[in-house]
């Protein structure tokens, strides 16, 4: 009987602990500060401030920066490595790697 009291404790800690988005949508933040951007589905806005579409599945997002605009005529790929970092991809440039944005920076 104690067993399964333990199994069923374990069962609602599982079942009531946060869940963790597994998709690239979400605020990102640079390494060295300053710049951010956000994802919701196929929307971005970008490190400029600009608000576009680009090529979006649930790992993986990609577009080209708009003129006016951080890397201007790149094109920016980036690819989810976990929750908490994406890895940012400039087209001829460096590649680095962003973390997601603590609650109320963006």
């Amino acid at each position: 009987m104690r067993l399964a009291h333990i199994a069923l404790t374990l069962g609602f800690i599982a079942v009531s602990a946060p869940a963790l988005a597994d998709a690239i949508d979400g605020d990102w933040c640079a390494p060295e500060g300053g710049k951010s951007l956000s994802i919701e589905g196929p929307r971005i806005r970008t490190p400029g401030g600009k608000e576009i579409r680009g090529d979006y599945s649930r790992h993986h997002f990609s577009y080209t920066a708009p003129e006016g605009d951080w890397q201007a005529g790149a094109t920016i790929d980036m690819q989810l490595m976990g929750e908490t970092r994406v890895r940012v991809m400039i087209k001829g440039g460096a590649d680095a790697t962003w973390r997601r944005c603590p609650p109320g920076v963006t």
